[in-house]
């Protein structure tokens, strides 16, 4: 299992306790395929850099977890299915080295 972040931008027109239900259910999934939560954070609404599909604010959500890949396709596939989501992005972190230098 490796370690991964994904971060689900959600939209604002819903309100703020939909948009968690929807986080929720990334978390529940991610759970159902073995994967393992190490941490998450709920951003809530923000401003985007840039319009999205003629809206300028959504909420924020990112997890931090460890899973396999065939768990990772499948929340992004419950992702892109849903209708409230506006994008979501996940990536590997890069393991940080300490060095004596």
């Amino acid at each position: 299992m490796r370690r991964y972040e994904l971060m689900v931008i959600i939209t604002d027109t819903i309100e703020e306790d939909e948009a968690q239900q929807v986080f929720e259910r990334a978390k529940e999934v991610l759970a159902q395929q073995g994967g393992t939560l190490l941490d998450e954070a709920w951003w809530g609404r923000r401003r985007f850099a840039y319009e999205i599909n003629k809206r300028d604010h959504g909420y924020y959500g990112v997890l931090d977890f460890q899973a396999t890949a065939d768990a990772v396709t499948e929340v992004e596939r419950q992702l892109k299915i849903s209708d409230h989501v506006v994008r979501f992005k996940t990536v590997r972190p890069e393991i940080r080295v300490r060095s004596n230098a």
